[in-house]
């Protein structure tokens, strides 16, 4: 550990990790402060309850740092199809990547996969220093610098602290960032199943009653689960036996997949919406969780995130080129400003989706139903959502452009 480095991101998981990453080329001095041991290894044939959704602009992102082959060696699951339906009527969409000439739509990938790969590629920089258990006690500004006093009292300096420490983020609170949001008063139960029939390399959603079910394609050939449902449900979802839980979960997907034969064990999580009110200030800025939350209905979280580390990276790196303070909030308004329009447009496009098929009044219900099979038979305006689910569209950092 250094007395000084130029930036100290308090957080490393993904979206942490995948920051230094970015930065590393720079030459910058950078820590990484991580509370818990992160998990590097696991039996070969078990899969992580939480998995992410993973974009073709997180993919080059990735490709870009140099951790995708550490993920590919691990696994990666390709989907090149979705198929979204809702249980209160016939509307029903069908997105396939072949009709706009790609390979896949992305990659459902377990999020402990990600952050191995990550830091993996860390472990290449001598100018990274992966700080860990390590907790951050207290930390003050000047104009200069930023003081950090670590939980065992130790003292480090940075001319930028990044906060990459999650929905209830330190950094945030303690930089009297406000922030705004909202509970879905729904949980999101996880696990993982086998089914009667293959998955096809295809998503699977269907809108019922009390929230979305996706089944999401894995490279052995079992689906991922996400159920968003109300915490009652949840509950129940968590106390049924397998056979139970297997049984519901056949007749909730109208058994398209055929009938669940085996889960794993079940975990739930809160869903809700959160958004900061700025994502820097002088010396400090916000990254991933840290920043904002939205609803996991269409999975663009993570890729959020990714975009967030991928942006300031290249904010920061363009400074140190012109010899400019990566700290100021001069510099960092400009990563403020590129991100928090994309991200807030998403955060409500996700909520308003939301929000209209949870409706349960017959307007609502023919209005969403219309719209899917519209838009099913529409293909300019299908063909802009799968780009834009696909992280092509935007104003992307260069790390995420596709290279010709």
């Amino acid at each position: 550990m250094k007395a000084r480095y130029d930036i100290v991101i308090v957080g490393g998981g993904m979206v942490g990790a995948c920051l230094a990453c970015a930065l590393a080329p720079s030459n910058l001095h950078i820590a990484i402060l991580e509370f818990s041991e992160p998990q590097l290894t696991w039996p070969e044939d078990s899969v992580d309850l939480r998995v992410s959704a993973i974009s073709i602009a997180s993919q080059r992102i990735f490709k870009a740092v140099g951790a995708w082959q550490h993920m590919v060696s691990a696994r990666v699951s390709p989907y090149r199809e979705m198929k979204v339906w809702d249980s209160n009527g016939k509307g029903e969409i069908h997105f396939d990547s072949a009709d706009i000439g790609a390979a896949e739509m992305g990659h459902i990938i377990e999020n402990r996969v990600i952050r191995a790969a990550l830091l993996k590629r860390i472990a290449d920089y001598s100018n990274i220093d992966f700080i860990c258990p390590a907790s951050l006690a207290s930390w003050q500004r000047d104009d200069h610098i930023v003081h950090l006093t670590l939980s065992d009292d130790t003292k480090i300096q940075t001319s930028l602290l990044v906060g990459a420490d999650g929905s209830r983020s330190q950094i945030r609170e303690q930089a009297d960032i406000s922030h705004y949001g909202w509970s879905y008063h729904q949980s999101g139960v996880v696990a993982v199943v086998e089914t009667e029939r293959p998955h096809q390399k295809t998503a699977w959603q269907r809108f019922l009653t009390n929230g979305p079910l996706a089944f999401l394609p894995l490279a052995d050939g079992r689906s991922s689960v996400v159920w968003s449902t109300t915490p009652a449900a949840a509950e129940q979802l968590l106390s049924m036996t397998d056979e139970q839980f297997c049984l519901k979960l056949s007749a909730a997907l109208e058994e398209r997949l055929g009938a669940v034969l085996t889960t794993t064990q079940r975990a739930a999580f809160p869903l809700r919406l959160q958004h900061a009110e700025h994502y820097v200030k002088e010396r400090v800025a916000l990254v991933g969780d840290a920043a904002h939350m939205i609803h996991p209905l269409a999975g663009q979280g993570a890729n959020l995130g990714f975009l967030d580390a991928a942006c300031l990276a290249e904010v920061i790196h363009n400074a140190t080129q012109k010899s400019n303070d990566i700290g100021s909030l001069k510099t960092l308004r400009r990563y403020e400003r590129w991100r928090k329009g994309g991200n807030v447009s998403m955060m409500y496009t996700m909520d308003g989706f939301k929000r209209l098929f949870g409706h349960h009044m017959s307007s609502a219900i023919w209005l969403r139903n219309t719209g899917l099979s519209l838009t099913n038979q529409c293909k300019p305006v299908k063909h802009r959502l799968m780009q834009q689910a696909m992280g092509e569209v935007g104003d992307l950092p260069r790390l995420a452009q596709q290279i010709i």
